[in-house]
């Protein structure tokens, strides 16, 4: 038995014939004979011949290899794109790198770096809360590596784009808000060097104005972790008109929103009403279950996915694209009371 890597050139003089026959017969050419392609398959399954990838990429100029960069893999709502991702990536015969930058600038530079010089067929980006210099983005286009950014994107880097309609989803929370009775809604904000901070926060008053609700500026309050939850909220409901809805940039913001209320004394829903953004499984875990805005994340992950192949392998030369998802307004616990009945 052949000890050692397979190769077609093994197989071939094992067989006494030649390389060229032997690809011929794995790919099932008509000028072979069955005959042929049969000691061909039997002796590829008994010594467990593979494809060597690399010489592969090297005949066809692809490693059939995705980069992906995101700032958490562990966040629920990037696990479910990145699961979205995968599942078509491998339907499509390309393989995953992942990279964390966990919310560093400088991580995800030296992402880039990592995946630009692992020869990556192209890279998918979710950029990271802080960054503001985007030309480690450019040096992937300057390599001629398709680039498409999901979720959080850079408005300055001519690409694809795959984007929830944020301010439509944070438009139908707060107007959901509105519709079960809160008149003094805090909006728990992202960062607005992100365009999904603003477009939220867009969003949101954008449903005041059109509600005819007074826009207090004090109500948005720059807020999207647990962490500054813990300090921020506790401050609101010490505050003489205490907020009695709150619309959070995401759930995990919304989550301990609610946890701090609780112990500050009060209760979600009967005093304070709670919306996030994500309508991930701890919506579903937490009491009360949390009323918040579905992304749809896997679809992200999908349509991400998709454009970026399409652009490998060329399947179309169009001007840039943004494909837009449309979001959903779930309500939960959080927010059902008498008032919204």
């Amino acid at each position: 038995m052949f000890k050692g890597q397979v190769t077609i050139k093994d197989i071939a003089k094992e067989l006494g014939i030649s390389p060229s026959t032997v690809s011929k017969a794995l790919k099932g050419h008509r000028d072979i004979s069955l005959s042929t392609k049969q000691s061909v398959r039997d002796l590829v399954e008994k010594w467990h011949y593979k494809p060597d990838p690399i010489a592969l990429s090297l005949k066809s100029g692809l490693t059939k290899i995705i980069g992906v960069i995101v700032p958490e893999i562990v966040h629920y709502f990037f696990s479910t794109v990145i699961s979205g991702i995968e599942d078509l990536a491998y339907d499509s015969g390309y393989h995953v790198m992942f990279c964390q930058s966990n919310e560093s600038y400088e991580r995800e530079v030296k992402a880039v770096e990592t995946l630009l010089s692992s020869r990556v067929d192209g890279i998918l980006v979710s950029v990271t809360k802080v960054t503001s210099d985007f030309n480690h983005f450019r040096k992937i286009q300057e390599n001629g590596i398709p680039l498409v950014f999901f979720d959080r994107i850079s408005s300055e880097i001519d690409t694809d784009r795959v984007v929830v309609d944020d301010e439509v989803g944070a438009f139908d929370a707060v107007k959901h808000l509105i519709n079960i009775g809160c008149k003094n809604i805090v909006h728990l904000a992202g960062p607005q060097n992100l365009q999904i901070g603003k477009s939220r926060k867009d969003g949101y008053v954008r449903a005041l104005k059109y509600f005819n609700q007074p826009i207090n500026n004090q109500n948005i309050i720059s807020c999207d972790t647990r962490e500054e939850a813990r300090i921020v909220v506790p401050e609101l409901m010490k505050r003489e008109k205490r907020p009695d809805g709150i619309f959070a940039v995401n759930d995990l913001t919304a989550v301990e929103a609610m946890n701090m209320i609780k112990e500050c004394g009060f209760k979600v829903p009967e005093d304070v009403s709670v919306v996030g953004f994500t309508s991930g499984m701890i919506s579903d875990i937490t009491t009360p279950t949390l009323s918040s805005v579905e992304q749809h994340g896997y679809l992200i992950g999908r349509e991400a996915v998709k454009l970026l192949i399409d652009r490998i392998e060329k399947k179309h030369n169009l001007p840039s694209q943004t494909i837009v998802i449309k979001t959903e307004m779930v309500v939960k616990g959080s927010s059902k009371s008498a008032r919204s009945i």
